[in-house]
């Protein structure tokens, strides 16, 4: 390391783990931020009935595209036959409206799978929402029973975070495909995201967090 890089590491201005170990800590943390917060968290219900989870920490907009946006993050599904939730597999997001994003600020997308047609469409290679699944803006909040069933005809429900506000928005349009060069930095081989959500992958220590908190907050087994 030269004496340049030693300084910037000194400081903190070098991060000293890969860069898919900070995405998936950002991703832990703005699920904990989230679900600790409960008059503005994902309803429980909803977590509860959910099949699989997508965290996409600090999307960003690309500049010289009006409208675009562009992000990566993990996914999780349920644990077929067990309690628990699986090993995540890493994903891009591609495109779509955030909604109430404030000028060039960054945004956390979080979007629920549920029911098993929709978590099957999520470990195809791409898809986009709406197309090849119904998405909708997701309640926040303590919703009513009655205002969660109505929710529940949506494939996936999607939400979004910007500069503290937390935020229902139907990120119709957006596409989400798996990443195998990520998944390759992550498990020390190429795998799909199929492979690593349905063959019982185990879970890497850089994600365990992740998982860990998953499991806190709603540790039913998959229907």
């Amino acid at each position: 390391m030269t004496s340049v890089a030693l300084v910037l590491f000194s400081l903190g201005l070098v991060s000293a783990e890969p860069e898919y170990v900070d995405r998936l800590n950002n991703a832990a943390a703005v699920l904990r931020e989230i679900m600790d917060t409960p008059d503005q968290a994902i309803p429980q219900e909803l977590l509860d009935r959910s099949e699989c989870v997508v965290i996409v920490p600090g999307v960003k907009k690309v500049a010289f595209i009006v409208g675009a946006r562009y992000g990566k993050g993990y996914m999780s599904c349920r644990n077929k036959n067990g309690p628990g939730w699986t090993a995540p597999g890493t994903v891009r997001i591609e495109g779509g409206s955030f909604g109430f994003q404030i000028g060039g600020s960054e945004t956390d997308a979080v979007l629920l799978v549920m029911n098993r047609r929709g978590a099957d469409r999520l470990l195809s290679s791409k898809f986009t929402l709406g197309a090849g699944a119904s998405v909708a803006a997701g309640p926040v909040g303590r919703a009513t029973k009655a205002e969660t069933d109505a929710f529940l005809t949506a494939q996936i429900l999607s939400w979004s975070r910007s500069r503290g506000v937390f935020a229902g928005v139907s990120l119709q349009g957006a596409t989400l495909r798996q990443d195998l060069d990520d998944n390759r930095e992550l498990y020390g081989k190429t795998l799909t995201n199929r492979e690593i959500i349905r063959k019982k992958t185990p879970v890497p220590a850089p994600a365990k967090e992740l998982v860990s908190l998953l499991n806190k907050y709603s540790s039913r087994k998959s229907r």
